[in-house]
């Protein structure tokens, strides 16, 4: 066999400082007469990596010392290496490389103590190392431990896979023998390891049931645990004085650490053996069945942080399925990692972290992160930048709720958060950042954190430097709350309405409107304001339906009925002919309960000054539409449209009246439906002959009493609300008395004769 070594290109790593070297193996195989038989040629590429390449390195003295270690490169490609390395030491690292997300995984598992042995194992050699497995259990150890030196080179595999009956044999000494021994167990369940950790060859683990297997072991071994920990619980109990007894405890308390030792070696190479078959989500379901999840979660309790890594990367996987995450939920697994923020092991830390994030788009759980103290511990991690970013994200989904808004007031969260939107300086901001501090900001005492000192200024300025729609948004928050935060804006009213121009971006001016309408400060004169900035023309055109998106129409109407409590402004825009166009916008947009409510809340500031109030009494229909709209099926509609109408109602007496009667009769056929529908309801004693009415005078006593009675008090109700219409107390007093007069004739035809029909007539006639 002859072989050659050929060298191809060299190049730069895409994301790794490191050279790439391309080369061509080509195998020979020669004949008697030294000619060549067989070829066969075999591409590869070896990574030679520079880490300690930085912008003082002398690329040269690199370049050499790279040449002459590599082999692969000849030296007279020097200057092409140097010029290499003088790009990748010049290169800057690009925002995706920078921003990467840290893929923790568990760590490859290496022999454990007890499986070294002095001898090589032979691939050559397998049936010997069978015979092995059918002796005692030293030799079944030691048998099998050959075979694991063989499994852990992949080269060796499918040949293994291919020899059943050491396949078979080492399924049927783990079946009879795991109970007896926890490193035979570990060894040849490592062994199946090794063939899980390629996919192609899980059909062979599932075929020997070595899954199924390892979770009856990871079970045992979990009880056998509790077990000796409550042993060693009640010899601490017995408190022994003498010294024999306090050497015969540390002697089981050492005993008790070696045991544990060895089970967390078998319960990692076990888990780990789950976690490649998992893969195949059907085989995932399989282990949900048989309750994979509580198994993990007791795990979680124990300290080797190897172990605790693999157990968590294994949560993390499964809770991206929702059934998977609701066991989770029930087994407290939220609680169990919550001892695991902070630890010094940074991958652990890292997985542990992404695991409750997964956990965190579910509000229940969310509710348990902060019931168990994660809140703080989650904002001490902003300072470590491997972790901030997810322990921002899960903050997010924290800041999401309401009810724990309040809750990072306690913390030092929002401090930070201020000082990293201060030091992006004018650089975009990051998602995760501004939107926690959009959420947090809904909050008043939140939003007057965020004001302290110059963190307004510093917002301002940021937001109106930069166009930043959402820091514009988190600026909107802030301003919606009233009290002394509210009454800081007056110092960049002028600000924000330079910025409300048709050229600008419609999102920029929906934030910046939006905050403008927030701010119902009494001081603050917003006729200056719409003369100073000309805003009354725009206000105006985007009422127009069509004339912009939904939102920010919406705000232009929020915006009109803030400026509509200076009696001023009013005046100002009911000349301008917003009225008439308020009201082609409410036809418009009539099925949309928040423009309705919030024009009818224009209509309701503006009938407090007497100059709009005219206009929209007299030279408008405005009143017509209020009347439409107070029987709305949206409560806050119908209340704003009762406060707006009882106003028109007490300074123009035709309105009143149509009012009072659109009331009434509203009021009248509610009645109507009612005893109609009771009478329904109470016809069947009606149909039986007089003979038997006469014997059953519980029907008239009862139910039909009951019914006139109800109708007679409908119309005595219904002269209480109709009375208003009579100004004098002449006419109302000769109507109650004839009233009276009809009611005592009606009533005593229906005592008599029992005649529905006659109490119908009353009501109708009432």
């Amino acid at each position: 066999v002859q072989g050659k070594v050929t060298a191809g290109s060299l190049d730069v790593h895409p994301t790794e400082k490191a050279l790439v070297v391309h080369y061509e193996v080509e195998a020979s195989i020669l004949g008697e007469g030294g000619g060549h038989v067989l070829g066969e040629r075999k591409e590869g590429q070896k990574i030679i990596r520079v880490k300690s390449l930085s912008p003082s390195t002398d690329v040269g003295a690199l370049a050499r010392k790279v040449v002459e270690e590599c082999k692969l490169i000849p030296s007279s490609r020097l200057p092409q290496v140097e010029q290499l390395l003088y790009y990748l030491q010049n290169r800057k690292s690009s925002p995706v490389e920078g921003k990467k997300k840290r893929t923790a995984k568990p760590r490859e598992l290496t022999p454990f103590e007890g499986m070294e042995l002095n001898e090589e194992a032979s691939i050559t050699r397998v049936d010997e190392y069978i015979e092995l497995l059918y002796e005692g259990i030293p030799e079944k150890i030691r048998g099998s431990a050959l075979i694991l030196q063989l499994a852990r080179n992949p080269d060796n595999l499918e040949e293994l896979l291919h020899n059943e009956a050491a396949l078979g044999a080492l399924a049927r000494v783990l079946r009879e023998d795991w109970k007896q021994s926890v490193e035979l167990a570990t060894i040849i369940i490592y062994i199946f390891f090794c063939f899980s950790s390629f996919a192609q060859f899980h059909g062979v683990v599932s075929h020997y049931k070595i899954g199924a297997l390892c979770m009856s072991v990871v079970e045992h071994e979990l009880k056998r645990h509790d077990v000796w920990r409550e042993e060693l619980r009640k010899k601490n109990k017995s408190a022994p004085e003498n010294g024999s007894l306090r050497r015969d405890q540390d002697k089981a308390v050492r005993k008790y650490h070696g045991l544990l030792s060895k089970q967390e070696q078998l319960l990692r190479v076990s888990l780990y053996l789950l976690l490649n078959l998992a893969e195949d989500t059907r085989t995932e379901l399989k282990m949900r069945n048989k309750n994979i999840v509580g198994l993990l979660v007791k795990v979680l309790e124990r300290d080797d942080e190897e172990l605790l890594v693999l157990v968590v990367s294994f949560l993390k996987k499964l809770s991206i399925f929702l059934e998977n995450k609701n066991d989770m939920a029930e087994v407290d697994t939220v609680e169990r990692l919550a001892r695991l923020v902070p630890c010094d092991h940074e991958d652990l830390l890292n997985l542990t972290l992404r695991l409750l994030l997964n956990l965190s788009f579910d509000s229940g759980l969310r509710a348990k992160m902060v019931e168990v103290g994660l809140l703080p511990k989650l904002t001490a991690l902003l300072g470590n930048s491997n972790n901030r970013q997810v322990a921002m994200r899960i903050l997010y989904h924290i800041s999401i709720d309401d009810r724990f808004k309040g809750m990072f007031v306690y913390t030092d969260c929002i401090p930070q958060l201020m000082q990293m939107l201060y030091e992006h300086g004018e650089e975009e901001t990051e998602a995760e950042l501004i939107s926690i501090c959009i959420n947090l900001a809904a909050n008043k005492r939140n939003a007057q954190l965020m004001c302290e000192g110059n963190g307004l200024k510093m917002l301002m300025k940021r937001a109106l430097k930069m166009k930043d729609c959402l820091l514009m948004k988190m600026i909107r928050n802030i301003s919606q709350h009233d009290g002394p935060t509210k009454s800081v804006f007056i110092d960049y009213v002028g600000d924000l309405a330079a910025e409300i121009r048709a050229e600008e971006e419609e999102e920029w001016v929906l934030e910046c409107l939006g905050t403008l309408a927030n701010l119902t400060i009494p001081d603050l004169d917003w006729e200056l304001v719409l003369k100073e900035y000309n805003l009354v023309p725009y206000l105006k055109d985007r009422l127009k339906p069509g004339s912009a998106e939904d939102d920010l129409i919406l705000e232009v109407v929020i915006m009109i009925g803030t400026v509509s409590m200076d009696d001023a402004c009013a005046a100002m825009l009911a000349k301008s002919g917003i009225i008439p166009a308020l009201i082609e916008l409410l036809n418009a947009q009539q099925e949309d309960d928040e423009f309705v409510c919030q024009i009818v809340y224009v209509f309701y500031q503006m009938v407090f000054h007497q100059a709009t109030r005219d206009v929209i009494i007299k030279d408008t229909q405005a009143p017509a539409y209020l009347i439409d709209l107070m029987h709305d099926k949206n409560a806050e509609i119908r209340k704003v449209c009762d406060n707006t109408l009882d106003i028109i109602a007490e300074y123009d007496e035709e309105w009143g009246r149509k009012i009072q009667s659109e009331k009434f009769r509203f009021h009248n056929n509610q009645w109507l439906e009612m005893v109609e529908s009771r009478q329904a309801d109470e016809s069947e004693p009606y149909l039986y002959d007089n003979d038997n009415d006469n014997d059953r005078t519980d029907l008239f006593y009862s139910a039909g009493t009951h019914t006139h009675m109800l109708v007679i008090s409908s119309c005595i109700l219904n002269y209480q609300v109709y009375h208003n219409h009579l100004k004098s107390w002449y006419q109302q007093i000769i109507a109650l008395v004839l009233m009276n007069s009809f009611f005592s004739m009606m009533y005593l035809k229906i005592h008599t004769r029992r005649d529905v029909s006659a109490a119908q007539s009353l009501f109708h006639c009432c």
